[in-house]
């Protein structure tokens, strides 16, 4: 054990030594390893901190929750003519699927509508997401207040001209003074600050509840109506926990065909969403692209084991005396080979740290710049420095074995 650790520490020597003394050659031939394991470590870095952003910004709302609309979240087998031709579903079909659905935990109407301006006094605010919605919307999505409440049922059923706010909706409109009941401009109409939400930091599309404003949306049918085309509406339900998804769709599905007069035979006219669906695309074009950036570093990584073996294979010819001198010595092949090999191991390892200092690096600037959380974690440092040693490995493999196999007289005559 002692043996090894010295062939160890002698061929991380020699290997800082090749550093020192062939500076540009070494380090022209790691930037293939170091930019090989940069690529690949950045990708999958960035692609881990979308994903943990993702699910934070989902982790309110039930992977089981159902966007009923006329839209499609994913592929869809109906054809694009077909579905232009469905209907939007309604506030009747809401009111009815509250009573006639079964194992719903909460039902809710929602609009998606453009962005707006709204106006405090001689303040304004542009590109504000408004999302008008019934009461039932806070126990689905669960939002949390920094001041205030949500409209009540009554309210909601009204359409009292109520609005609570996002956080930096209000900070930018009342700039630290109370926002609650004061009244703001929105579509021409006066509308009173009933809460203010929590702050929550940017979405997973740069975009959160921090920009949105909630009003009632009964207020907005009576405003617009019902068939207002820069409106689409969509029916939000949360199923009770424990349900038989399958189940609850398929009668949530013959409910709404009863009430539409769907006759038999006749293809749904409405699409069932499951928020779990979604999430399973977005897993989908994650793992795609970890592949794409498995695929671009590959290249890099196949240069960078190129260059490692040079090295190593120029390494061998310029220690060829002493390779000679060491085996008539006594020293075994695989001590050699083990010598040669660590050597290749230590040069790819020290090309990759490299490249995982400067993803680290990079990671803290674009966190400081920009308002999303870039983690570098444990799991993607043990695998860029594990990557590194095996690209050390596998290219150090042949170097090391020509060098054992010398003859150490021959050795020594051809280093002379």
């Amino acid at each position: 054990m002692v043996v090894y650790l010295r062939l160890l520490r002698e061929s991380f020597s020699f290997a800082m030594n090749a550093l020192r003394n062939n500076k540009l050659r070494t380090l022209l031939s790691l930037l293939g390893v170091t930019i090989g394991i940069f690529s690949i470590i950045a990708v999958l870095a960035a692609v881990d901190s979308l994903d943990r952003k993702i699910k934070k910004d989902l982790s309110s709302l039930d992977k089981n929750t159902i966007f009923l609309m006329r839209f499609s979240f994913g592929p869809s087998e109906v054809p694009q003519w077909k579905r232009e031709q469905f209907p939007d579903v309604k506030y009747d079909e809401y009111e009815y699927l509250k009573s006639a659905v079964n194992n719903a935990d909460q039902i809710c109407f929602q609009m998606f509508t453009s962005r707006q301006s709204i106006k405090f006094d001689t303040k304004t605010v542009s590109d504000v997401n408004v999302t008008p919605v019934s009461y039932e919307y806070i126990d689905i999505e669960g939002l949390q207040f920094e001041s205030g409440r949500f409209f009540n049922e009554s309210e909601s059923n009204s359409g009292t001209p109520l609005i609570v706010l996002g956080y930096q909706i209000a900070e930018d409109l009342f700039e630290g003074r109370d926002p609650i009941g004061k009244n703001i401009r929105l579509y021409g109409q006066k509308l009173t600050v009933v809460g203010v939400l929590k702050k929550q930091g940017s979405g997973m599309f740069g975009d959160s509840n921090d920009t949105n404003v909630f009003l009632p949306v009964n207020f907005i049918r009576r405003l617009f109506g019902d068939n207002n085309e820069s409106m689409t509406p969509v029916i939000l339900i949360k199923p009770e926990k424990g349900v038989d998804m399958d189940a609850f769709k398929a009668e949530l599905s013959q409910k709404l065909r009863n009430f539409r007069g769907i006759k038999t035979g006749e293809i749904d006219n409405f699409f069932i969403n499951v928020l779990s669906g979604f999430t399973d695309l977005i897993d989908g074009i994650i793992s795609q692209m970890n592949v794409v950036g498995w695929i671009i570093s590959g290249f890099s990584l196949l240069v960078g084991g190129f260059g490692i073996a040079n090295i190593m294979f120029v390494s061998v010819k310029e220690r060829t005396n002493l390779i000679g001198i060491q085996k008539s010595l006594g020293a075994k092949n695989r001590f050699i080979l083990f010598q040669f090999l660590f050597e290749a191991i230590i040069l790819s390892v020290i090309g990759g740290m490299i490249g995982l200092f400067l993803v680290w690096i990079i990671s803290l600037i674009l966190s400081n710049v920009l308002e999303f959380e870039f983690i570098l974690g444990v799991g993607n440092i043990v695998l860029g420095t594990g990557l590194a040693a095996v690209i050390g490995l596998i290219s150090g493999i042949l170097p090391a074995i020509s060098a054992s196999k010398l003859d150490p007289v021959e050795a020594i005559r051809t280093g002379m």
